[in-house]
């Protein structure tokens, strides 16, 4: 490109409006980020409520990632038919509903329904809100954007520690009564109403993304949204840009995710399933959902490990904001495979000290004073190494490496795979732990992170630099 004509294109670009209406989408990943960690200090006060025991424990914790997997495959195909703006909006709307419903729940029946809703707004927050970032913001900083996104998802996790963990201080416990004679587990759903409020709230002020205008035909809608985004310069450049890479016979559909020549599913989808299992077959929710339980098990009070959530949510902020300096530097890629090397390392560490663990009083595990500051230390540079890579870059790339063609139905299509995977992961922990134990299980999550190494260095292309229109597929 013309020097000239660059800095003409970055003199006119309205980068504050820019940064803006993507800090409202990322409201929406700390949505994502709170549904998904208010969980984590409720598990006592829902096997209570419920008399679950550990398969129904397990299925209530991860009835949400259902409505995830179903939110975020339908999603990107509502976000072709309907809009990004209108899919976050709905997605806002359920947010407010599960946040009540969960808290009123007084059966593990209504519970769950109120969380598949929950779940459905996750799925569709989780690939709009990068994908709404990726097709408003210039290449040169959107990765640091659309990492925001990652941030705000662990801003909201750590606040949702931080919450569980003042309420049932408050209370004494998370099964206690906490005001108006509710127990504490239930306010920990209901402070959730707060800022889905806000996120419907601020939705209504931003624009419809470009590049859907665009491929449902509104060209002149688009120019006004692009010419308030970049200058009327390079919103005219764009605009051609962005015809350009649409097929000319028909808007983006699901059968664009075939190559019809080759009769094969483009190599492309396959890479961002790849990327999107992966990310969950590491086990990073097994921490994030059952953190406190599993510090329990082994031989830490319950407050205690409600504090060490909160610790593991401020590590991920601080690696987060690492990752937001480094991305659009040194690229995607060598972010994805040094951080799957440091968390093969950091889990088969930590695998190594729940394999010592003993006996303690009443048959619970208990770990040695050495080996459990060893098992802490491991499990939060876990943390930091999957924060620092794949935590944020897993999201960035899915929001940008797909053609503008088919980013909808292959955003639906990984993020289905992503929100299965974290069903899975999630649903088999409470098992895994009462069958093979917690070192065999964080094994299997070290070799997980193992195989991602490989097939980063083998099928993973770089995004960074590239205009969306320039994404091969």
């Amino acid at each position: 490109m013309n020097v000239a004509v660059a800095t003409q294109q970055q003199s006119s670009e309205n980068t504050g409006f820019i940064v803006l209406i993507s800090l409202v989408a990322t409201i929406g990943g700390f949505l994502f980020g709170f549904d998904s960690g208010v969980i984590n200090g409720t598990v006592e006060g829902l096997q209570k409520a419920f008399h679950a025991d550990s398969f129904g424990t397990g299925f209530n914790v991860a009835s949400m990632l259902l409505g995830c997997a179903v939110g975020a495959f339908f999603a990107g195909r509502m976000a072709d038919l309907y809009g990004r703006r209108s899919v976050l909006i709905v997605a806002a709307l359920c947010f407010v509903v599960s946040g009540w419903g969960s808290g009123i729940a007084g059966a593990s029946t209504a519970f769950v329904i109120y969380r598949i809703i929950g779940g459905l707004a996750v799925g569709a927050a989780s690939v709009m809100s990068p994908a709404y970032i990726s097709e408003v913001s210039p290449a040169r900083y959107r990765g640091r954007l659309a990492t925001v996104q990652q941030i705000a998802i662990i801003s909201g996790l750590f606040a949702a520690f931080l919450s569980n963990y003042a309420l049932a201080g408050i209370a004494g416990s998370s099964v206690n009564p906490l005001w108006w004679g509710f127990e504490a587990w239930r306010w920990m759903f209901w402070i959730e109403m707060i800022p889905a409020a806000l996120f419907l709230l601020a939705l209504v002020g931003i624009p419809e993304s470009p590049r859907y205008l665009v491929a449902k035909g509104r060209k002149e809608q688009a120019l006004q949204v692009l010419t308030r985004l970049y200058g009327e310069f390079t919103a005219r450049l764009t605009l051609s840009d962005i015809q350009g890479s649409l097929a000319a016979d028909h808007r983006p559909r699901l059968r664009d995710l075939f190559d019809q020549a080759r009769r094969r599913i483009r190599p492309i989808v396959w890479v961002g399933i790849g990327l999107a299992t992966f990310q969950q077959l590491v086990g990073i929710n097994v921490v994030f959902y059952y953190g406190a339980v599993l510090w329990q098990a082994v031989g830490f009070s319950e407050s205690d490990a409600l504090l060490i959530n909160v610790l593991s949510g401020a590590l991920s902020i601080g690696a987060c904001l690492v990752a937001l300096m480094l991305i659009d530097r040194i690229g995607r890629k060598p972010l994805l495979w040094i951080g799957s090397a440091g968390m093969t390392v950091t889990l088969a560490v930590v695998a190594c000290a729940f394999a010592s663990a003993g006996t303690g009083a009443g048959g619970q595990l208990a770990l040695s004073g050495p080996m459990g500051v060893l098992a802490l230390v491991a499990a939060n540079a876990y943390v930091v190494f999957f924060n620092v890579s794949w935590g944020p870059v897993m999201w960035v790339m899915l929001g940008e490496m797909f053609p503008n063609q088919i980013r909808g139905s292959a955003l639906a299509a990984a993020g289905a795979a992503q929100w299965t995977a974290n069903f899975l992961i999630t649903i088999t922990f409470p098992i895994l732990l009462a069958g093979i134990g917690l070192a065999s299980a964080y094994g299997i999550y070290a070799l997980a992170a193992l195989l991602s190494v490989v097939f980063v260095l083998k099928y993973v292309d770089e995004t960074n630099g590239k205009e969306l229109e320039q994404m091969p597929g």
